[in-house]
């Protein structure tokens, strides 16, 4: 029963206290959802619909995130330059 509580947890989780993540992720789902359909009634092909869809959630997850967040991505913040090795150069 442990993974059914779980999964019930993370859904009320979801329902009464979304993470900012968690309604980025929504909102691209819904906006894949509209695009799939809306490109159904225009019968395009399945791949073409559906590669579409997903071009257009990612684009949703993007703009979802950006409103949320103030920002695209997050910063990074220890990052340095210099620190970075690249393996494949001889």
């Amino acid at each position: 029963m442990g993974l059914f509580s779980d999964i019930k947890e993370d859904v009320v989780g979801f329902v009464r206290d979304p993470t900012d993540e968690q309604k980025a992720l929504f909102v691209a789902v819904v906006v894949m959802m509209i695009a799939d359909r809306a490109l159904w009634w225009i019968d395009f092909p399945f791949v073409v619909r559906t590669t579409a869809a997903v071009g257009a959630g990612f684009i949703g997850l993007f703009v979802a995130s950006y409103l949320i967040t103030g920002q695209f991505v997050p910063p990074d913040g220890d990052a340095d330059e210099d620190e970075y090795v690249d393996e494949m150069d001889p």
